[in-house]
């Protein structure tokens, strides 16, 4: 492989591999799960709208009839359903090879969901943390399984305010808590790499960002509104950092993979440098255990 140029064909086959996609209905999410069923992966779409995963899967499978797709519900916002979801998939399966953590909402209305967290921080992490946690049991007995985290260029202006983390004291920022909720993404990986450190069982846990696709750049970069059609890329490249962290076969744990040109807005996927910020072991640690009590779910 080559760290220069990395694309799908890069990708080795993954037959007989199982991997859930959150978010598999759009986006990053839904070239992923085209991509790596086209290398003969099983692959789960844990969706919350199952009508529309169903028009993806007849998608792909004109393109790829053989395509190994299934589809289960999963509403990210709903702790109720994350359980539902973890408890039906465990009975079921006996594996898990890859868990992407895509899935996720961006610069919304002030909102939370339903178990009282603010909608952003509560889907995009709050609701994969609960789930990477419920499915680390199959996950430490599957060999060489990955979790997969998707971050955002966005995290870099992202600083968590710890004592008002569903934003009910603050006058709300939709932009600063999308920033957060990415920041805490990798918050999340680097603290679950700490926590399992040693553990020869673990899952390897990388990171990924699409730089800027012209599907969502300009609405977390305000420069790029202008220049979105000119520097943002398609989502078959944007969602190559993603497909590198999940498949290669160099990557290692606590790597975090973004587009290699212009500031990591576009390019080949490469390992990127996340902001000091992301790299502080303190807040990472304050917020799994903030997280922990929250969810309710315990490592």
């Amino acid at each position: 492989m080559t760290n220069s140029n990395w694309t799908n064909e890069d990708i080795p086959d993954q037959n007989n591999k199982v991997i859930v996609i959150t978010g598999a209905t759009s986006g990053l999410g839904k070239q992923a799960t085209k991509v790596l069923a086209s290398k003969n992966a099983k692959v789960i779409l844990a969706v919350r709208n199952t009508q529309k995963a169903e028009g993806v899967v007849m998608e792909i499978r004109e393109y790829f009839p053989n395509a190994q797709l299934e589809i289960r519900h999963l509403d990210l916002g709903s702790l109720k359903s994350v359980r539902t979801f973890a408890k039906e998939f465990t009975n079921d399966y006996n594996q898990l090879d890859v868990l992407i953590n895509n899935a996720g909402i961006m610069m919304c209305p002030y909102s939370k969901t339903e178990d009282g967290f603010e909608i952003q921080m509560g889907t995009n992490h709050f609701g994969h943390f609960a789930l990477t946690g419920l499915l680390i049991p199959l996950l430490l007995d599957t060999k060489d399984s990955r979790v997969v985290a998707t971050s955002s260029l966005a995290h870099k202006s992202g600083d968590i305010n710890f004592d008002d983390i569903n934003w009910e004291s603050r006058k709300y920022s939709t932009t600063k808590a999308y920033s957060d909720s990415k920041l805490a993404n990798l918050y999340f990986t680097y603290e679950l790499a700490r926590k399992y450190r040693g553990n020869r069982n673990a899952p390897m846990f990388t990171v990924a960002h699409p730089g800027g696709t012209n599907t969502d750049l300009g609405r977390h970069l305000s420069i790029a509104k202008l220049l979105s059609p000119i520097i943002g890329q398609k989502v078959e490249m944007g969602t190559l950092p993603s497909l590198r962290a999940a498949t290669d076969l160099n990557a290692t744990t606590g790597d975090y993979f973004g587009p290699k040109n212009f500031f990591e807005v576009r390019g080949y996927p490469v390992i990127v440098k996340p902001s000091k910020m992301a790299q502080n072991e303190a807040n990472a640690k304050k917020l799994w255990d903030i997280s922990e009590h929250m969810t309710g779910v315990k490592y």
